[in-house]
């Protein structure tokens, strides 16, 4: 099948990101190339290289002659995940708040800007989207490419983690908190800056109930809908 739309191999990763993300689709369903390549009206050369980039992520397990599956987050792992980002993400704002450009100040506080729109909109897409951006905003000004990959790795696990075990359909990693960061970090406030992070991840964290995977939809296709 050759490609008869316009669908890159990173607009279906986000796809399938964002269904995991907005809790349309639950760990441990098959990923099936040909199914997918319907969906997307795509080759299935091109949702192997789909899968190939979720399987970076974390998001997905492909298994030798068995295919592709959403992978299943144990309670062990997701405790590891924000363990580690609290303490990636507290090198990461120390390392700001020793100097920040001008134009990173205010790439920052529009991004902050934006969640603030997300959030009075009520549009989820944009909300999950804007919220694990911030935080890889913030590796990604401060110039490390290996802070820029991890957090990329940690977020996509993230948003896996908390798709399955949330206790809340509201998706809370909010402006408000963001933008007490941001100020932090203006001020060269190393201190407040890693408490307001620390704060923020524990909030995010709270909101898990770490006890049992929730059943989402098995439904491949009304999930990528």
């Amino acid at each position: 099948m050759s490609d008869q739309t316009g669908v890159s191999v990173q607009q279906i990763v986000e796809k399938v990101w964002l269904s995991i993300a907005e809790r349309r689709l639950r760990p441990g369903v098959q990923l099936k190339e040909e199914q997918m390549a319907t969906i997307f009206n795509v080759s299935r050369a091109r949702i192997r290289q789909a899968l190939a980039l979720l399987q970076r992520d974390g998001l997905v397990a492909i298994i030798p002659n068995r295919g592709a599956f959403v992978c299943k987050p144990s309670v062990e792992e997701a405790r590891d995940v924000f363990f580690v980002r609290r303490t990636v993400e507290r090198c990461v704002v120390e390392r700001l708040c020793k100097g920040i450009s001008k134009a990173d100040i205010k790439r920052l506080r529009d991004h902050v800007a934006k969640e603030r729109i997300a959030n009075t909109q009520d549009i989820t897409t944009d909300i999950i989207k804007l919220s694990g951006g911030f935080h890889l905003l913030l590796a990604e000004t401060v110039g490390s490419d290996f802070l820029f990959a991890t957090m990329r790795d940690l977020i996509s696990r993230s948003s896996l983690i908390t798709a399955v075990y949330r206790n809340t359909n509201r998706f809370n990693c909010g402006p408000d908190e963001h933008a007490e960061i941001v100020e932090a970090i203006v001020g060269n406030d190393a201190d407040r800056a890693t408490h307001l992070m620390a704060h923020h991840l524990e909030h995010v964290e709270s909101e898990l109930d770490l006890t049992e995977i929730r059943d989402l939809s098995h439904d491949l296709r009304a999930a990528l809908a």
